[in-house]
């Protein structure tokens, strides 16, 4: 699995969001800012990408997720 299928597979159970995978060999860094995290804090945000990858993390496609999940508000504040 590359950074583009996990995008193509993030954006699609998170249309709203403006996602960006970067990375490779298993390890990368998910950047997706929505008003789907509204109101989440830090654990629920990462329990939201968790759950969409989670069945990759299993099988050992993916070994590493670092992420930076933020709402548009805060995305224009950092």
């Amino acid at each position: 699995m590359d950074a583009s299928q996990i995008t193509e597979l993030l954006t699609s159970e998170l249309p709203d969001c403006n996602i960006i995978v970067e990375g490779g060999d298993g390890k990368y860094l998910v950047t997706a800012v929505g008003d789907v995290f509204e109101g989440l804090n830090a654990v629920r945000r990462q329990q939201t990408i968790y759950k969409i990858l989670n069945e990759h993390i299993k099988s050992g496609a993916i070994h590493a997720v670092t992420m930076k999940l933020m709402t548009d508000a805060e995305s224009k504040t950092s």
